[in-house]
């Protein structure tokens, strides 16, 4: 109750029961259902979450508050955050609330939040909702008898999810195999069913939801689960999501790692070839590597670039009229057929263009040329300006010399832990690697900090 934000990049996260406590939870559930209901009549909340032991916990305390508002609970049960999204959207409910960490470890959990049309709520709202959580004294109504709201167990929403996603391929995979890896989260039931509903032979790995194991040395954070089950099971693609299913990285038929970027470009290609890419161009962060502005350009297409955060890509990808954005970690998004990144969606596009085209994932995959990146971490122990410190940009501008004309420095601040990031990229991958790790080490003599952990 002392964190001066609640809500950060990605909602409301922490360590459950300590940092995300039930009572937090249901203040949460309070506020949001009082901050996002309807001018007039009684609102209505799907409620959804991954499969994380502190799920059932945070559910129970979330719902409760959002009862005690005088609001219904459409409860999903186990779905993924895109999922969540279309589920509002599909149920006409005022907003949506997925309980989930996303990639993270199972000791922490997060609740954030949609929006009746499935997008992620404003910030103003998320002020609105944090201080109507956190206010002293709770002014929010609480109504009684047949005004209290109730819960509806709503299990069919994720079914319905699943025949929309089945729904958008005009495609077959038979014969096929495919290697998916659920990383034990919210998608180990339906990306399994969704392949084998196209058609492919499916070998699932790391697929059971017990609440323990949820992104353990699986799934899109760590690809080289998939890359090594593709090898050993002779499979045409390998498929990794995360533990909220709204990230996907893949495996190509020789157990090489396909990231967001190259996804992106894959797609992208794909849409521009055959007239469907409005704008010619797709949306990428300054993280994205430089291989994607040089693919698009040489095709005659444009990618703009936007902070890092799928927030700034949805942004940008309204405000241009375009359809198709991402980032490099595999949080892609399809404006055409959804409001926020799905993996699964990702799936089935990417899927399409090698069903269409009949080329091996890697042949796709090599289109895009791949610059040299070197990442480092500098730990913080404070919100860090880099450009107020003349010393860090000075070091900034001789790593950028040194990088030369088609080399270029990022730095940015995590949302998510106390860690500066040092991205340096450019044509010789032994230079990259010793100017990143070099500023970062000027940045933290600077700064007095310790240059340590991983990206």
């Amino acid at each position: 109750m002392s964190m001066p934000r609640l809500f950060g990049t990605d909602g409301v996260r922490g360590i459950a029961n300590l940092e995300l406590t039930g009572e937090l939870a249901y203040r949460l559930g309070r506020a949001a259902a009082h901050c996002l209901a309807p001018s007039s009549g009684r609102a209505r909340i799907v409620v959804g979450k991954d499969t994380r032991c502190s799920g059932d916990m945070l559910e129970a305390a979330l719902v409760a508050g959002i009862l005690s508002a005088g609001a219904d609970a459409l409860v999903a049960g186990v779905l993924s955050t895109p999922g969540v999204a279309f589920a509002t959207r599909k149920a006409r409910a005022d907003a949506g609330a997925v309980i989930s960490a996303s990639h993270n470890p199972v000791i922490d959990n997060g609740i954030k939040l949609f929006s009746r049309e499935g997008y992620k709520i404003s910030e103003v709202l998320e002020e609105a909702i944090e201080q109507a959580a956190l206010a002293t004294a709770d002014t929010i109504p609480r109504p009684t008898g047949t005004l209290v709201g109730r819960a509806h167990r709503a299990p069919e929403l994720a079914d319905m999810y699943l025949e929309r996603l089945v729904s958008t391929a005009d495609f077959r995979l038979d014969g096929m195999h495919v290697v998916v890896d659920p990383a034990h989260g919210a998608t180990c039931r339906l990306a399994p069913a969704l392949l084998e509903r196209l058609g492919a032979h499916v070998t699932a790995i790391h697929a059971s939801p017990d609440g323990a194991r949820i992104n353990v040395g699986c799934g899109s954070t760590n690809p080289q689960a998939v890359c090594r089950a593709v090898i050993e099971h002779q499979a045409a693609i390998g498929l990794a999501l995360d533990g909220d299913g709204d990230r996907l990285i893949a495996a190509d038929e020789h157990g090489r790692v396909v990231d967001g970027d190259q996804i992106l470009a894959i797609c992208g290609l794909h849409l521009l070839g055959q007239g469907r890419l409005p704008g010619r161009g797709i949306v990428a962060t300054v993280m994205s590597n430089l291989g994607l502005d040089h693919v698009f350009r040489a095709h005659g297409g444009r990618v703009v670039r936007t902070p890092v955060g799928d927030r700034h890509v949805l942004e940008a990808l309204l405000r241009e009229g375009m359809v198709l954005g991402g980032e490099q970690s595999g949080h892609v998004i399809f404006l055409d057929t959804g409001t926020t990144g799905d993996g699964l969606a990702t799936a089935v596009r990417l899927l399409e263009v090698m069903a269409m085209t009949g080329q091996p994932l890697s042949a796709l995959a090599s289109r895009m040329p791949r610059y040299p990146q070197a990442l480092v971490n500098v730990r913080v122990n404070r919100k860090v300006v880099p450009d107020e410190h003349p010393g860090v940009r000075q070091a900034v501008a001789e790593a950028r010399r040194r990088l030369g004309e088609q080399g270029r420095v990022v730095l940015r601040a995590s949302g998510t832990e106390p860690v500066l990031r040092v991205m340096a990229e450019g044509e010789d991958p032994e230079v990259v690697e010793k100017v990143a790790e070099e500023l970062a080490a000027a940045i933290a003599r600077e700064l007095e900090y310790d240059k340590g952990g991983d990206p």
